[in-house]
C-alpha cells in the first residue's frame, strides 16, 4: 500500500544527501515518455506507465553511472504494481564502501520509503543483471511479485543459475522470475567495463 499519492520516481539514499550526488530521476530518451512526464514525479496519476523493456532501459542507464566511481555497472528499477516508477539506482559497493550496495538492494530501500510498512506488495523489480542471493534474498522478504533481469550471472545468480531463491518452495514466498530482457545490452555493458579494468 503506498504511503500517499506523491510518491517519488528516485527518493535518494542518505549516501546521496550526505554527498550531494543524487542519481538522474529523469525519465528522458526512453522511448514513449516525454520530457514532461519524466520530469513530474508527483502524484501517481502524473507518473508514466513504463513497461519493462522501457523501465530495462532506464535500470541500463543507471548500471552507465556506476563506473564512474569504479563500480560494476548495474542498474536496477522498482516499478509498482501499475507499473509506475518507485526507485531507481546503481551499485555503489565501491563509492559507499559498503559491501551491501548493490543496485537493487539500494532501489528497495528507496521504494520501501514510499510504502507504509517493508511489504513491496505487487512490485516488481528491473535489474541489469541476475540478482545474487543476497538481492535474490532481498527479493523474497519484500515481497516482491516479480523480477526481471538481462544478463545471466553464472558465477554468483541466485534467479536460475546457481540457484533459485525465487521459487524455493521451503520459502514463505516466491517471486516470479523472467530473464534476458535486453540481456546483450547488458552483457555488453558489464564486458566493456571488465575489459577496460583489465586493460589497466
Amino acid at each position: 500500500m503506498l504511503r500517499d499519492s506523491t510518491v517519488v520516481a528516485k527518493i535518494p539514499s542518505e549516501l546521496g544527501r550526505r554527498a550531494g550526488k543524487v542519481a538522474p530521476s529523469s525519465l528522458d530518451g526512453v522511448e514513449g515518455v516525454t520530457g514532461d512526464e519524466a520530469a513530474s514525479p508527483g502524484p501517481e496519476a502524473a507518473r508514466p506507465v513504463l513497461s519493462e523493456s522501457q523501465a530495462m532501459e532506464i535500470a541500463l542507464a543507471e548500471a552507465a553511472l556506476a563506473p564512474a566511481h569504479g563500480d560494476v555497472p548495474v542498474g536496477a528499477v522498482v516499478l509498482d504494481a501499475g507499473g509506475r516508477v518507485l526507485a531507481r539506482r546503481h551499485n555503489e559497493r565501491e563509492l559507499a564502501g559498503d559491501p551491501t550496495a548493490h543496485a537493487e538492494l539500494l532501489a528497495l530501500r528507496d521504494a520501501s520509503a514510499g510504502f507504509v510498512g517493508w511489504r513491496l506488495l505487487g512490485a516488481r523489480v528491473v535489474s541489469t543483471l541476475e540478482p545474487c542471493p543476497m538481492c535474490a534474498g532481498a527479493l523474497v522478504a519484500a515481497r516482491v511479485a516479480r523480477v526481471v533481469y538481462a544478463a545471466r550471472d553464472p558465477k554468483a545468480g541466485a534467479c536460475g543459475s546457481l540457484m533459485n531463491l525465487c521459487s524455493d518452495p521451503r520459502l514463505n514466498h516466491s517471486v516470479e522470475v523472467v530473464s534476458g530482457v535486453m540481456g546483450e545490452e547488458a552483457s555488453a555493458q558489464l564486458r566493456a567495463f571488465f575489459a577496460e579494468r583489465r586493460s589497466r
